[in-house]
């Protein structure tokens, strides 16, 4: 089959990983490209890298552009998304990167993003209980954010399992490509390089009630989470270390058998050998995550460290497969399993 494909924000960072992706996907024929306001530019101009696709003009984000294709990616900001979905049609499937459709309570919605929810979609966390279900054969997806991604990968099966109390602590270190590409103060060279810095502290990050969205439902019950993500001087990559206090007496033998329980299956969730922790640099440019898990005797905590891709797994990569999915196409089709290095 050939899957015609749309990708709105083509200028930005998720947009460019998505057509580095999609430029792959055996299965796939690029269509329209659109921006805000870099329309009218080419793509090269923001994307050197994409040289089969460097002399296209990018086109305005309007729903004449994107309609009649079979697949349209959403990279906007949060807040875009909703209205051009709703004037696709079911025969479209609408993969919406950003923030518009993730969350379930319009609560929170509000709170978090503010004005009228757009409703919920089915999120595209495919390994998260129950999710690969209600993804294949869906019209539309919500990709979950970066952080929600690696974090509840990394903790949610010792809270399926029951193994620790409800309340999970996650420090993260994220690169600086995880805030987009407009043009902002604290991610200038100058102010990033041989430092570190944290951001949205004390449950002030937008990713929180996406968090424990996900970890109540993999817990079965309502999760507290304590959320503090750590600005990295490198690009692209997140490091989430996620810990919390046992229920029982439990060795770390025990918990890395729940965690190859549950992943033993999954074609991009890897639980490395005993000893070997993860990091960034393994993951980058791959869709994956690498996990460890050990136990803290002394603490009574487990502590369960992932490594992840912003850009690729925890975002674009996710998205594809996502449309895998939705379109019944092999899962893993198109998506890299072999990361860049050094």
């Amino acid at each position: 089959m050939t899957v015609r494909v749309a990708v709105a924000g083509a200028s930005g960072y998720a947009g460019g990983e998505l057509l580095r992706l999609l430029l792959s996907h055996p299965e796939v024929e690029i269509g329209a490209l659109t921006a805000g306001g870099n329309a009218g530019s080419e793509l090269g101009a923001h994307h050197p890298n994409l040289l089969p696709l460097a002399d296209r003009v990018l086109a305005d984000t309007t729903t004449a552009q994107l309609s009649g294709h079979d697949v349209v990616f959403l990279a906007l900001p949060h807040g875009h998304s909703a209205a051009i979905a709703a004037e696709l049609g079911d025969d479209t499937v609408v993969i919406d990167c950003g923030a518009d459709h993730r969350l379930n309570d319009p609560t929170d919605w509000a709170r978090w993003y503010g004005g009228e929810h757009p409703g919920t979609w089915p999120y595209g966390v495919p390994e998260l209980p129950g999710l690969r279900q209600r993804l294949t054969g869906a019209r539309r997806v919500a990709v979950p954010g970066c952080f929600p991604t690696v974090s509840s990968l990394t903790i949610a099966p010792a809270l399926a399992a029951g193994l620790v109390d409800p309340e999970v602590v996650v420090v993260a270190v994220t690169g600086t490509s995880g805030a987009g590409r407009a043009l902002k103060p604290h991610l200038l060279s100058a102010e990033v390089m041989g430092s570190a810095s944290v951001y949205g502290v004390g449950g002030a990050h937008r990713h929180t009630p996406e968090l424990i969205q996900n970890l109540s439902a993999a817990g079965g019950e309502p999760v507290r989470v304590s959320f503090t993500p750590v600005l990295a001087p490198m690009a692209r990559g997140i490091l989430a270390t996620c810990s919390a206090a046992l229920r029982a007496d439990t060795d770390a033998e025990a918990v890395r058998k729940v965690y190859l329980d549950a992943y033993g299956d999954e074609p991009f969730v890897h639980v490395l050998p005993e000893g070997t922790w993860p990091q960034t640099s393994a993951t980058l440019g791959a869709n994956t995550v690498h996990l460890q898990v050990t136990v803290d005797p002394d603490a009574g905590r487990l502590v369960a460290v992932g490594a992840v891709d912003n850009l690729t797994k925890g975002t674009a990569g996710g998205a594809v497969q996502c449309m895998n999915l939705a379109l019944g196409l092999p899962e893993s089709t198109g998506l890299p399993l072999v990361g860049v290095a050094p």
